[in-house]
């Protein structure tokens, strides 16, 4: 099955990291410039054909999005297996898990935060939520090709299967009882994130500890992305010895 990809950086990511087939590059003539040659450079190391194509063709097969004058064909998206993600991830993971995100742009965004702090990876339901379309992968600046993504059926089940395994389950919504910076963000741990209306009740009650973020007055609530970057990047402080002051988590553990 074949998949599109569209703008400079998803396709040069897809070229780059490899993960999944690229058959075909398709540039708009009118596209003549130092980004467009990287595309091309990368599509002539990886083997793969290009094309020069009028843009109103790259318009039609891009669906009217914003293509930057670069579209590529693929293989469609693949996920990776939440066992082997779990199984390959360090002695002390960073994992997030999205429950209920269904912009696909916002699951781009969280994408290119996760990929930027290091996190190994992204757990996804199966059902019911945004998945890697093209407009998530562009949003996230092509960094969806980078950071593994698996779906599960059931995220509630996760999160338990997670603690069984002594990861620390840190839910982040607006109406979490301690502020970000006051969990020790160094141990094995998995963000859990809701969509655009907040964490849902099961997977609230699940998590061991539901951080906030807080705001000044007139503000309700951040952006889905930005939220989860402040936390990643925390925990990046944290585990770079940054003076992170996170409580540790406590011997009762997950």
């Amino acid at each position: 099955m074949t998949d599109r990809l569209y703008g400079i950086h998803a396709v040069l990511e897809a070229l780059e990291a490899g993960r999944r087939g690229v058959t075909r590059v398709l540039i708009s003539a009118s596209r003549d410039d130092r980004r467009v040659q990287r595309v091309l450079d990368a599509a002539h190391k990886a083997g793969v054909p290009v094309q020069r194509q009028p843009a109103r063709a790259l318009d039609r097969l891009s669906g009217g999005e914003a293509h930057q004058g670069v579209l590529a064909l693929v293989a469609a998206a693949t996920y990776a297996d939440p066992e082997d993600l779990l199984r390959d991830a360090g002695a002390s993971p960073l994992f997030v898990v999205l429950d209920g995100v269904e912009d696909p742009r916002n699951l781009g965004a969280v994408a290119r935060a996760a990929a930027a702090a290091g996190a190994d990876g992204i757990f996804l339901p199966e059902r019911g939520t945004a998945g890697l379309t093209a407009v998530a992968v562009k949003a996230s600046a092509g960094a969806a090709e980078r950071i593994p993504i698996a779906r599960v059926g059931n995220v509630v089940s996760l999160l338990a299967a997670l603690k069984r395994k002594n990861i620390w389950v840190v839910g982040l919504d607006g109406s979490g009882e301690a502020p970000w910076t006051s969990f020790d963000l160094t141990s094995p741990v998995a963000l859990v994130l809701g969509g655009e209306g907040g964490l849902r009740r099961l997977a609230r009650e699940t998590c061991d500890v539901v951080l906030s973020i807080p705001m000044a007055g007139g503000v309700e609530s951040l952006n889905l992305s930005v939220a989860a970057g402040i936390a990643l990047f925390e925990a990046v402080r944290q585990r770079r010895g940054l003076g992170g002051k996170g409580q540790k988590a406590g011997a009762s553990g997950p």
